[in-house]
């Protein structure tokens, strides 16, 4: 893996300057400690032949932790009557080619993507990935109700992209039936942790609220405390004079970062 850093904004009032954090995976079996650094893919340029990453506010699930809530059962009964079925298979035994798989991918991401921002030439990109190494199918007796694009190596994977039955998301919680699924396959197959992207402002805090287990990588480790991630949430919504969180004294994170030079305080034995 190799790390390199492209610079962003300064600002010489604060000696702030800010670089973005890249990784480059140099090797597959580097996928699990790279994500485990809080990195995800990047895939916004399709002119890179490497699997690169970028740092950010990551989520995952921590499956040691994860059992079903009251919302889950709810998501659960929501899609009964589908009898969604999961068939997991590698990336190699996968028709990627398959024009009706294809077009049912640009057709969701054309709909609901954030600017239809997965063209077919994005999504062709996608799938030559060698990160990429799982494509998940989920079925009703009598429709394919969605794809999810997986990597997993070693105990982790990663709930890259998703594409839905656009009929169904809303009347059977369809989105939320198929991340549950995923989970609840996860943790049957004995992996320790599933990643399910950034976690930037309160509209992705669903991911929270609906599972136990998560945690976020608060840019020194991977972080429990979910008041911390709700702050931080709606924060990203205010324009911040000095977005810097370590020379933010007062904030909750402080601990974390003074806890790198501080020594640990080590307890006596209780005298006799």
């Amino acid at each position: 893996m190799k790390l390199f850093y492209s610079e962003y904004r300064n600002d010489y009032t604060t000696y702030t300057f800010s670089y973005a954090v890249y990784a480059l995976k140099e090797q597959q079996e580097e996928a699990p400690s790279i994500y485990a650094q809080g990195f995800l893919p990047y895939t916004g340029r399709l002119d890179i032949p490497a699997d690169l990453f970028y740092l950010a506010r990551s989520l995952r699930v921590n499956l040691a932790e994860f059992s079903l809530t009251s919302e889950n059962r709810r998501v659960l009964r929501l899609s009964a009557e589908l009898n969604i079925q999961i068939e997991v298979r590698r990336k190699e035994d996968f028709d990627i080619t398959n024009s009706a798989f294809l077009d049912y991918c640009a057709h969701y991401a054309e709909e609901r993507f954030s600017g239809g921002s997965m063209a077919t030439e994005r999504l062709a990109y996608v799938l030559e990935r060698e990160l990429l190494t799982h494509i998940l199918t989920f079925r009703s007796t009598d429709r394919v109700l969605g794809y999810v694009f997986g990597v997993q190596v070693g105990e982790m994977f990663h709930y890259w992209y998703a594409f839905f039955d656009t009929a169904l998301l809303q009347s059977h919680a369809l989105g939320k039936a198929i991340m549950l699924h995923t989970l609840l396959w996860a943790k049957e197959f004995g992996l320790q942790y599933l990643y399910l992207g950034t976690c930037y402002t309160p509209k992705a805090l669903y991911k929270v609220r609906d599972h136990k287990g998560c945690e976020f990588f608060d840019g020194v480790g991977w972080n429990n405390d979910i008041s911390i991630l709700k702050s931080l949430c709606a924060n990203d919504l205010e324009p911040q004079e000095n977005a810097d969180l370590f020379k933010q004294k007062d904030h909750a994170l402080q601990a974390k970062f003074t806890g790198l030079w501080e020594p640990q305080k080590i307890k006596s034995p209780p005298s006799e």
